[in-house]
C-alpha cells in the first residue's frame, strides 16, 4: 500500500466576514442593536430607519383600562406570548400600583405561556403556567384551547405588536369572549426622514437585503413607500435585486400580501435570521473569471481573489453595467446612463472608470477599446451569457 505525500495547495480562508461588501436594512424599533450588531461582526454595512415605535407602557392608559378590567372581572384563561410583554405588564402594573392585584388575579387563572423565555418571565414573577406548546406555535396553543371547548370562556391574550391571523376569530367562532391585552402598540416613528432615505435606497439598489422582525414594521415601510409614490419602484426592488428576510412567517404576511418574495429561518429567531441573510447574500453574489483572476461582485465591493476590495458608488454602477455583458464592448455612452447624476460629459465615466480600476487593484480587469469603450476581460474559457447585476 503506498501512501501519497503529496500535498494540495490550500486556498487561504477569507479575512472577509460571509457579509463583507454587502449593506443590510434593519427595520427593528425593539432589539435593533442586538440585530445591527450580529451583523456588523459579519461584515455588514447597516442602515438602521425603524419604521415604527413603541408607546412606552407606563403611558399606555389602554393597557391601564384593560388591566383594571381583567382584575375586576377575572378571565377564565390568560395567554402569554412574549417574555418582554409580559415582564413589561406586569412593571408597568407595578407602577400603577396594581401590580399585587394582577399577580395574584394571574395566579387564580389557566395561564399558558407560548415558549421557554415566557415561561421563564412567568416563573420570575412569581407565578406558574399551567402549559406550554413545545412547538411555540400558536397554532398549537389554539389547537388546545378549541379541543378543551372555549364555549362561554373569557380568554385574555397578551398581544405583542404582530397579527395573528385567524387565531382571535377561531377563539370568538367558537364562543369565547376574547379580551385582547394590547402589551406595546406600534405608532409610526417620530422621525421619519431615515425610513424615507432606506426607500430610497432600496430603490436605488443602495441596500442589498432588508432584514425584517416584526410585521408591523414591514406594513409601515410599505405603506411609507406609497404615500411618496414609490411603492411600484420598491415593489421591483424587492422583487428582483433586494433580499427580504423575515424573521417568521407572520412577519412576512405584509410583503407577501403584495407578491414579493421572502426568506425565512427555521426557527424563528434573530440569530437564525442573521444565519440565513449569511447564506443568501453571498449565494446571489456573481463570480466570474476575469484576467487570470476571480472576482465576486457584492453590494458595495468585490471579492478578487479571496480579498474584498470596497468600490464606491460610481465604480460599482460601470462595473454591473459591464458585468451584464461580461466580455463585450460598452460603450461610452451606455455607460454613462449608467452612472447616477452624470449628466452627459463622457469624461465622467473616465473619471468613474479610474477610481473603479484603482479600487480593484488591477487594472487589466478591464479593458479599455479605443473608440468604441470598455469591456471586462473575461477569460476565453468562460461560458458567460448576459445576465442582470
Amino acid at each position: 500500500m503506498s501512501v501519497n505525500n503529496a500535498t494540495q495547495e490550500v486556498q487561504p480562508e477569507p479575512q472577509h466576514g460571509p457579509l463583507a461588501g454587502f449593506t443590510v436594512g434593519v427595520t427593528a424599533a425593539r432589539r435593533a442593536d442586538e440585530l445591527g450588531t450580529l451583523l456588523t461582526r459579519r461584515g455588514a454595512a447597516v442602515m438602521h430607519a425603524p419604521a415604527l415605535r413603541i408607546v412606552p407602557l407606563a403611558d399606555d392608559s389602554e393597557l391601564l383600562a384593560t388591566t383594571k378590567q381583567l382584575i375586576d372581572n377575572a378571565p377564565d384563561v390568560v395567554i402569554a406570548t412574549t417574555a418582554i410583554g409580559f415582564r413589561g405588564w406586569v412593571e408597568a402594573a407595578d407602577g400603577w400600583g396594581l401590580g399585587e392585584a394582577l399577580l395574584a388575579r394571574l395566579g387564580g387563572v389557566e395561564l399558558l405561556a407560548r415558549g421557554p423565555k415566557v415561561k421563564g418571565a412567568i416563573r420570575a414573577a412569581g407565578l406558574t403556567e399551567e402549559w406550554s406548546p413545545t412547538s411555540e406555535s400558536m397554532a398549537e396553543v389554539l389547537d388546545r384551547l378549541l379541543a378543551e371547548g372555549v364555549a362561554d370562556r373569557r380568554i385574555a391574550i397578551q398581544l405583542h405588536g404582530e397579527p395573528l391571523p385567524g387565531f382571535v376569530e377561531a377563539l370568538r367562532a367558537g364562543g369565547a369572549e376574547v379580551v385582547g391585552v394590547p402589551v406595546y402598540r406600534w405608532m409610526p416613528p417620530e422621525d421619519i426622514a431615515p425610513l424615507d432615505r432606506l426607500i430610497d435606497a432600496t430603490v436605488g439598489r443602495g441596500v442589498d437585503a432588508l432584514a425584517f422582525t416584526s410585521a408591523p414594521a414591514a406594513a409601515s415601510l410599505l405603506s411609507r413607500a406609497e404615500e411618496r409614490g414609490q411603492l411600484p419602484d420598491f415593489l421591483e426592488a424587492l422583487n428582483h435585486d433586494v433580499l427580504a428576510a423575515c424573521v417568521g412567517p407572520v412577519t412576512a404576511l405584509p410583503l407577501q400580501a403584495l407578491g414579493i418574495d421572502t426568506v425565512q429561518p427555521d426557527r424563528f429567531r434573530l440569530g437564525p435570521l442573521v444565519q440565513l441573510v449569511c447564506r443568501e447574500l453571498p449565494g446571489r453574489a456573481r463570480t466570474l473569471p476575469v484576467a487570470g483572476r476571480s472576482i465576486e461582485i457584492r453590494g458595495h465591493a468585490v471579492v478578487v481573489d479571496g480579498e474584498l476590495r470596497p468600490v464606491p458608488p460610481a465604480g460599482m454602477s460601470l462595473l454591473r453595467a459591464l458585468v451584464r455583458r461580461p466580455g463585450w464592448v460598452v460603450s461610452r455612452a451606455d455607460l454613462l446612463r449608467a452612472l447616477p447624476g452624470s449628466g452627459r460629459d463622457e469624461h465622467a465615466v473616465e473619471t468613474a472608470m479610474a477610481r473603479l480600476r484603482t479600487s480593484l487593484g488591477a487594472p487589466n480587469l478591464i479593458q479599455t477599446v479605443v473608440k468604441r469603450g470598455y469591456r471586462l476581460a473575461l477569460d476565453p474559457s468562460a461560458d458567460t451569457k448576459y445576465a442582470d447585476a
